[in-house]
């Protein structure tokens, strides 16, 4: 919702497995919030002590989702059904929208479609995001690697 917790964690995975795969010339990662609450923030603390613990590193600043990323982007990529919800809302005023939105969830071999927020839990709250979001993650580069 905010941009400051599950997508950049999903967001910094997903581009550590791309640049480990060397297939960073193939794929352009970004996270953005269907609110503006935290525009130009970095992510929660919590977030990032997760990301280091597993040798992940991230400079990303919270940011609102803008028309052109509907336009531009192949996948857009979120966390529940509120998310899913609002995002085709959205996709739905924008011409020429090409991104395919689904919950990142859909790729986790352990079925787990919902990533919670875990914004009001603790540090293991955000290791299990992180869990998920490796699994759904890895799932989706081997499809459309």
């Amino acid at each position: 919702i905010g941009n400051i917790c599950r997508s950049p964690i999903a967001e910094a995975v997903f581009r550590k497995l791309v640049t480990d795969e060397k297939l960073e010339h193939k794929w352009r990662t970004d996270s953005a919030a269907v609110s503006d609450w935290n525009v130009g923030r970095f992510p929660d603390s919590r977030a990032l002590g997760c990301l280091r613990h597993h040798g992940i590193e991230t400079a990303h600043k919270a940011r609102q989702i803008t028309k052109e990323d509907f336009q531009t982007f192949d996948h857009i990529l979120c966390m529940d059904e509120s998310n899913l919800r609002d995002l085709n809302r959205k996709s739905n005023q924008v011409k020429d929208c090409k991104a395919k939105i689904e919950l990142l969830g859909t790729y986790d071999p352990q079925k787990q479609l919902i990533i919670e927020d875990p914004y009001y839990g603790n540090e293991k709250d955000f290791e299990t995001v992180y869990e998920q979001c490796l699994r759904c993650c890895k799932a989706f580069l081997e499809k459309y690697h």
